[in-house]
């Protein structure tokens, strides 16, 4: 199941993976104010994603956008797992292990997902600024959902390190 908290709990829960020391020390940099990165990011405009390679395959995709309503529609990865992590605002994310989701649409290599359906089940994860969660392929997954009726600003970055 997926692995979720502040991003220091979430760095000593996965230290020693592949990959993830090259995301954390990205994700120190993203996180320090005034830093080229953290700069990078904090100006971007809503609706805008930047895609930012890193090294041995991992890479970012940083983000801003309007929290949304529930969507009802899952996804999971099987190339890579996911460091999503929030630097402002905050949002609500959904997820269940995929052999209780069905299928909607078959896995698409070169986006690298596979949609599933609605699911009653799944645990419901708040995450504020500093909050990351790894998904990996087992981990069906619905982020970018608002708190409460108004949906509110949020800049993240998901982290994609190859599995």
């Amino acid at each position: 199941m997926a692995i979720f908290g502040t991003l220091d709990v979430v760095r000593s829960q996965t230290q020693g993976w592949a990959g993830f020391d090259t995301a954390f020390a990205y994700l120190q940099d993203l996180l320090q104010p005034g830093t080229a990165a953290n700069t990078r990011i904090q100006s971007m405009a809503a609706g805008e994603v930047e895609k930012i390679e890193l090294a041995d395959g991992v890479f970012a995709m940083e983000q801003v956008y309007l929290s949304k309503p529930r969507y009802a529609r899952y996804e999971s990865h099987r190339r890579y797992t996911d460091i999503q992590v929030i630097i402002t605002g905050e949002e609500l994310m959904e997820v269940a292990d995929v052999s209780r989701l069905a299928v909607e649409e078959p896995y698409v290599e070169e986006r690298d997902v596979i949609v599933y359906g609605d699911y009653a089940g799944a645990s419901v994860l708040r995450f504020q600024a500093g909050d990351a969660a790894v998904y990996r392929p087992e981990d069906g997954h619905m982020p970018n959902l608002r708190v409460g009726a108004q949906g509110s600003l949020v800049r993240k970055v998901v982290v994609k390190i190859p599995v």
